[in-house]
């Protein structure tokens, strides 16, 4: 009963998360979306930090050779929201935007001896963005308005999410590989309208739909050195494969007459778009004696010589819409993180705790009118709280505050505060019982 009751409430979430967009950000309208982190809620409090960690007691998504490491007498479901609020900034003037968003549904359990299985959803992008300008227009035909303006609104949403099974397989003592294979899939809408307050004027909108259907490839591998009785020093290496999505993107190119409302639309499409980058991740987790432990990650993500569907006008006076190189900088992302806890197997509420910490630096990834887009800068501070009662004290709830910062010169500045939550239920299905 327990097992149909999780996988029913496992189901419910995933719609619920694959109808969310996690993000206000303008900047989600470049590329695939705004990159969703793929943490869960204990990996969140230390910003993000994974590659060498592999918990007994929590799903590490980041790295599936550390589903070895989960616990032989546990069902494991970990389930995450967030609350955000984002001030943008542009030449001085300021605006605030509030968001909340499920985040991930992920769950795990020891299959066979010294492996382990782990399932769920989680986002992958989001879009999500709804702004607009007006100005005056300066040189106008003699018919019209002296007082004429023109507005540019700009509005999106949808994004892409993954829905994965992993397994983590420990050959030997200290080493372990493991491998993700996700369905992908999400729509992309995006919309510009460029408007007149001239009746004489054409509206011309700009409307790009893209459907993405497609699969997502991880592996990973941890080995752990024994320095000595008390501490281990952990090797975390993570790859995910970069491959053409084959999405089929339209732009539909739309002239409406402002006095009569007659529209002309003109539609083109783009076949084998759309690209996963190549992604490499390595991390060191140094632990002392199962109470502190601190690490570091790098990830390179190849988006560079990735190309996008951009609609351009030619040299002959045509319209063409088509895949162009030059959109895109490798990224560059470096975490420093740490988790402490007095001990799981004292029995005190406190002695219990979990206190993390991290920070992180990424380089501009995004190329924006043909210069780099903004760097993020970003840091958590995060609890684990047990969750104590008769009927178990296994299970622990994750909250953590995160500041995200994105800026670069001459364009928007975005200070998000975000609080994550998540809940992770640790029960004891597979334990056997004697009948006396």
């Amino acid at each position: 009963m327990k097992k149909i009751i999780a996988t029913a409430f496992l189901v419910g979430l995933a719609l619920q998360v694959s109808a969310q967009s996690g993000t206000n950000s303008p900047y989600s309208q470049y590329g695939l979306g705004a990159l969703a982190s793929q943490a869960t809620s204990f990996n969140r409090g230390m910003n993000g930090l994974a590659y060498g960690f592999h918990e007994h007691s929590q799903v590490n998504y980041m790295n599936p050779a550390s589903y070895a490491s989960v616990d032989s007498l546990s069902f494991i479901f970990d389930a995450g929201v967030s609350l955000q609020l984002t001030n943008f900034e542009e030449k001085g003037k300021k605006i605030n935007a509030q968001n909340a968003d499920i985040e991930y549904v992920v769950a795990s359990f020891r299959a066979f001896k010294h492996v382990g299985v782990s399932f769920g959803l989680l986002p992958y992008t989001n879009v999500g963005y709804n702004f607009s300008n007006t100005q005056n227009v300066n040189a106008f035909p003699s018919t019209s308005s002296p007082n004429a303006t023109y507005s540019n609104t700009y509005s999106g949403n949808g994004g892409l999410h993954l829905v994965y099974l992993g397994a983590g397989w420990e050959p030997f003592k200290g080493f372990s590989f493991g491998a993700n294979i996700a369905y992908l899939w999400g729509t992309l809408n995006r919309n510009s309208t460029n408007s007149y307050s001239d009746s004489y004027v054409n509206t011309l909108s700009k409307n790009y739909t893209a459907q993405v259907k497609s699969y997502k490839a991880d592996f990973g591998v941890q080995y752990t050195y024994p320095i000595d009785r008390k501490n281990e020093l952990t090797l975390g290496l993570a790859y995910s494969l970069g491959h053409t999505l084959n999405a089929e993107p339209e732009c539909d190119l739309i002239s409406t007459n402002s006095q009569t409302s007659v529209s002309d639309t003109t539609r083109y499409v783009v076949s084998k778009a759309f690209e996963l980058p190549h992604t490499f991740g390595v991390g060191l987790m140094f632990n002392h004696n199962n109470r502190l432990k601190f690490g570091v990650d790098y990830q390179l993500q190849k988006w560079a010589k990735i190309r996008y569907p951009q609609l351009k006008n030619t040299v002959n006076g045509t319209t063409s819409y088509s895949l162009v190189d030059g959109q895109f900088n490798d990224r560059h992302k470096l975490t420093l993180g740490g988790d402490y806890c007095k001990g799981e197997r004292y029995r005190g509420f406190f002695s219990r705790m979990h206190y993390r910490a991290g920070f992180s630096y990424a380089s501009p990834y995004l190329k924006i009118n043909g210069q780099d887009g903004p760097r993020e800068l970003s840091a958590s501070l995060g609890v684990g709280i047990p969750i104590m009662n008769a009927y178990n004290n296994r299970s622990m709830l994750n909250i953590s505050a995160e500041w995200v910062n994105q800026s670069a010169t001459g364009l928007i500045k975005e200070n998000t505060f975000r609080i994550n939550v998540g809940l992770t239920f640790n029960e004891r299905w597979f334990a056997k019982f004697k009948v006396e």
